[in-house]
């Protein structure tokens, strides 16, 4: 059955500097004044049916394809619009003719287009894909010839945009991949070059968690980390840098055992016990874990309703008797008389106490004591400091979920949850898995279903991460005046308002 509704096309930031984009803008501009007087629409789109540019002959068929919604940055994948001449191309690796009433969407039919893939001359990647559109019942018999020759002066440009660093990371991809038994990854911009040792250790949700950890690289030519992969073996992972590149390569070296199910060790040592981590980190998880089998749990968070002599009462006969661990949540909200209180019964009392926490500046000020009398701490680190291991976090979420057995999240949609700077920490992240579980029921979970403020497929750089956090504490600290914020980072105010914008700080 064929759809009459008008499509619902995702709108996406395009990179104006982005390589296919670069190559190609020669060559549809000259295509445009060689087909001149012939009313036809150029169409470019990336790998992920992301439309870049579009370029028209005749003003009436480029307002029509405008007024679908057919601008850069709309997504147009088969799994959204049906077939049509990018996403079908790409679905299909092959040159397609779609006409009229073969799109699916009845909006299309005016329309006739002749798709082609673009290929990377080096990788063999499919980058792309390159559409000419016309009206229906008009198909020049040559307009599949040249949107052949059209992918082919486009994956010509390819190869001479950056010929000397595709050439180094084939040449220390080959070199590498020539020991036996080695197995070795290389991450470039835009390209994955694995040998088969490598592709039998690594599952899709291990290639994002790779990229994360290429990204702390940062300027150290050399770094090692030691990775659980989802089938549950520990691996070392050695990211060296490429000369004359950006790209690195990694070598995979399985370790012994695996660490997949194996109990955490108990990292209090010493009682009393805090924890500290930001909202959603999951600090109230790894409190009741140290603190063993049903733990006594009082929040600070009730003082507010129970009054702080009921509150004190209730402490007060917890720590005096003996039981199990008691836990005591968001000690940020005791007042300086509970901190002495609590702070003056801790050491005498029989049980085990935690104590969870958010960072900040209170922990070595009104809440000073409190810490002076634990025994050891525990920092829990922010998700987005921790960026491998959110494909493995995100498919076990899924993996709790009713949907588990219908629906995957792919490789690339991993990749985007990867980039996301996750504010709300674990919480966060379980509220967007649970809710693409629910939207989709079935089948793969696509980038395009992720919620719109966490499409975005560019992960921050590090020096980006940093600001960013910079500029949300001194917000936090100003009591949210972004006047006082700007004063405190030595900036005007539009000068915040526009990093704001720019590092997605709401």
């Amino acid at each position: 059955m064929r759809e009459d509704a008008a499509p619902a096309l995702v709108q996406t930031p395009v990179d104006t500097e982005d390589r296919l984009r670069r190559a190609a803008e020669p060559v549809l501009e000259k295509a445009r004044s060689d087909v001149d007087g012939f009313p036809a629409v150029l169409l470019l789109a990336d790998r992920t049916a992301r439309v870049l540019d579009t370029r028209h002959t005749d003003a009436l068929i480029g307002d029509a394809i405008a007024d679908l919604g057919i601008t850069p940055g709309v997504l147009v994948e088969e799994e959204q619009v049906g077939t049509n001449g990018l996403g079908t191309t790409l679905e299909t690796g092959q040159g397609v003719h779609i006409r009229g009433t073969e799109h699916y969407m009845r909006v299309f039919d005016p329309f006739s287009c002749f798709g082609q893939p673009i290929v990377h001359p080096v990788t063999g990647r499919i980058e792309g894909v390159v559409n000419i559109g016309c009206h229906a019942g008009a198909e020049h018999p040559l307009l599949p010839s040249l949107a052949r020759h059209l992918a082919q002066d486009i994956e010509d440009r390819l190869r001479q945009d950056s010929p000397l660093a595709q050439r180094r990371l084939l040449a220390a991809f080959q070199a590498a991949a020539r020991l036996r038994g080695r197995a070795v990854v290389v991450l470039g911009p835009g390209l994955v070059l694995a040998n088969p040792a490598a592709l039998d250790l690594l599952q899709p949700a291990d290639h994002p968690a790779l990229q994360a950890y290429a990204g702390t690289l940062g300027s150290a030519h050399e770094r090692t980390h030691r990775l659980t992969l989802s089938s549950g073996r520990p691996v070392r992972l050695t990211f060296t840098t490429i000369d004359g590149t950006d790209g690195v390569l990694v070598d995979i070296v399985p370790q012994r055992g695996s660490r997949r199910g194996r109990a955490r060790a108990d990292a209090s040592g010493q009682w009393p016990l805090l924890v500290v981590g930001e909202p959603g980190s999951g600090r109230t998880t790894e409190a009741r874990r140290a603190a063993g089998p049903v733990p006594t749990v009082l929040d600070a968070t009730a003082v507010a309703r129970r009054g702080e002599a009921a509150w004190a009462a209730t402490l007060g006969t917890l720590l005096e008797e003996d039981g199990p661990a008691v836990v005591v949540e968001n000690i940020e909200f005791l007042s300086e008389r509970l901190t002495m209180l609590l702070a003056k019964s801790l050491p005498g009392t029989r049980r085990r106490v935690v104590l969870t926490s958010t960072p900040g500046d209170h922990l070595v000020g009104m809440h000073a004591p409190l810490v002076g009398v634990c025994g050891a701490r525990q920092e829990l680190v922010p998700l987005r400091r921790r960026r491998h291991e959110i494909p493995r976090l995100a498919e076990e979420m899924l993996a709790e979920t009713s949907a588990f057995g219908r629906v995957r999240l792919t490789a690339e949609t991993l990749r985007v949850l990867a980039a996301q700077s996750w504010p709300g920490n674990l919480t966060e992240l379980r509220r967007t898995v649970l809710g693409l579980a629910q939207i989709r029921t079935a089948g793969d979970i696509l980038p395009s279903d992720l919620p719109a403020s966490h499409r975005d497929r560019s992960p921050a750089s590090p020096f980006r991460q940093a600001e960013r956090e910079v500029i949300i504490a001194a917000i936090e600290a100003a009591n949210g005046n972004r006047r006082e914020a700007a004063r405190a980072l030595g900036v005007s105010r539009s000068t915040l308002y526009n990093r704001m914008r720019a590092l997605r700080i709401h």
